[in-house]
């Protein structure tokens, strides 16, 4: 579909105070937040509910939202056949977590954006993710798919009512064996048994756990540890200092400004989606002061104090608290922010063996490893390797790279940055405050403590 400007009117959104759903305030969709009113005007005119789920650093969210949402057809088709109703994830994540079992009753796995459709009583029927305005990727186009459903809601009620019963019987079994299950006994034993378990799904290459797309998964590295820790056996360290090394070391984690990205869509970490999340960068904080613990290394420190910083500089309110997420795009690009050509490093950096140094040092060549020939940094020769080769000592050739990185970063201070959800959420701040409270411990910086406090 061609390019489409945004709408010039604004909708009921503009007022919210989430940045994510402000950012749909110009669509021509008649979105409602959730509440009374959508809710009421549901049953009064015996509508359904289209009901997407997102949140501002969503790259897929922004993506539909361009397609679709901000498209006058596919706008006319939500706006006469269903009561639109936008919510924040972050906002919302009782109502996410709900909805979220739908898509993964019907075997799709669950993300963003997500879409649901429910009845007035707030029963869904149908739903999945990401939808293109047109078939593709195996998905059906999103105007066909809301053609199709406004037809079965109005001729094949019988048809309706059993998919949704069926959703109401599945999301009951969701609810009595998952997250809201009632507790349980744990033993040492548990947790060796469970460690061995998720130890036969880890990669022995790159580690994390299965192919592409990754995610970092840190809570369940965190059980790997505590199953060594109880007598799992060295596999499990193993397994877990492999992950750990792998991901600093790749394009997850930003090699310049410190902080994880969400996940890496190919197996050995190279290339992320560009957004940073709160709860990640807190969970990995406290999980690699962990492996601090068990085995003192300088790319641990290095990674904590990096991450610590970026959380400092980019994600600390003046009064205090920690800032939601950061967005994967700027300029209406994802990645652009982060990733670098040869030329703008030579530019850069003195003509000769300092940019040699870190082109080499961070695998940044012609072509590159990402969209438009430009490079992801990741570390592809070590410092250790490029000392040898240079003839030079390690000491020397850190120095070199830690002033160059100092350079490329002040430079990328200059572009455009992702934009960011200021939003405060008491849950991700207990994790972040959680993750500073234990790194402040364990590298005995008081600083990090009165950044948490």
């Amino acid at each position: 579909m061609a390019d489409h400007p945004p709408s010039a009117h604004t909708n009921r959104l503009a007022q919210e105070p989430s940045p994510y759903l402000r950012q749909h305030a110009t669509n021509p969709v008649d979105w409602y937040p959730w509440g009374d009113e959508a809710l009421a005007r549901a049953r009064a005119e015996n509508k359904p509910i289209l009901l997407s789920v997102g949140y501002s650093a969503c790259h897929w969210c922004h993506v539909m939202a361009h397609e679709s949402f901000e498209h006058p057809d596919i706008a006319r088709l939500m706006n006469e056949g269903f009561i639109n109703i936008k919510v924040d994830r972050e906002e919302r994540p009782d109502l996410d977590q709900i909805y979220q079992g739908v898509v993964q009753l019907m075997g799709q796995g669950g993300g963003w954006p997500l879409t649901v459709f429910l009845t007035p009583d707030l029963r869904p029927f149908y739903g999945g993710t990401y939808f293109p305005p047109s078939d593709r990727y195996g998905r059906p186009g999103f105007p066909r798919l809301l053609t199709a459903l406004r037809d079965a809601w109005e001729n094949k009620a019988d048809e309706i009512e059993e998919q949704a019963r069926r959703f109401q019987e599945g999301l009951g079994e969701l609810s009595t064996h998952g997250l809201d299950a009632a507790p349980a006994h744990l033993s040492a034993e548990d947790i060796v048994a469970m460690g061995q378990s998720m130890l036969k799904r880890m990669d022995p290459v790159n580690g994390g756990f299965g192919g592409a797309p990754k995610f970092p998964n840190p809570m369940n590295v965190a059980l790997l540890l505590r199953a060594w820790r109880r007598g799992g056996g060295e596999p499990l360290k193993a397994a877990v200092f492999r992950t750990l090394e792998r991901m600093a070391l790749g394009g997850i984690y930003d090699q310049l400004g410190g902080g994880f990205h969400r996940y890496s869509v190919d197996e050995r970490w190279l290339v992320p989606h560009f957004e940073k999340m709160l709860y990640d960068n807190a969970q990995l904080l406290h999980l690699y002061s962990e492996a601090e613990q068990v085995e003192s290394r300088p790319l641990w420190r290095k990674v904590v104090e990096e991450t610590v910083e970026y959380v400092r500089r980019e994600m600390t309110d003046p009064d205090g608290g920690f800032y939601a997420t950061q967005d994967a795009d700027s300029e209406g690009e994802e990645g652009k922010f982060f990733v670098w050509h040869p030329e703008e490093v030579r530019a850069a950096l003195s003509v000769g063996q300092q940019s040699d140094t870190v082109l080499r040092h961070f695998g940044i060549k012609p072509g590159g490893n990402f969209e438009h020939g430009a490079t992801v940094l990741e570390v592809v020769v070590p410092v250790d390797q490029l000392a040898k080769e240079q003839g030079r000592p390690v000491e020397a050739v850190e120095k070199e790279l830690a002033e160059a990185r100092r350079v490329l970063f002040l430079l990328r201070e200059q572009r455009v940055k992702p934009g960011r959800d200021d939003k405060i959420l008491a849950g991700w701040n207990g994790l972040m405050i959680r993750g500073l409270a234990l790194a402040s411990r364990v590298f005995n910086r008081p600083d990090w403590a009165k950044l948490a406090a």
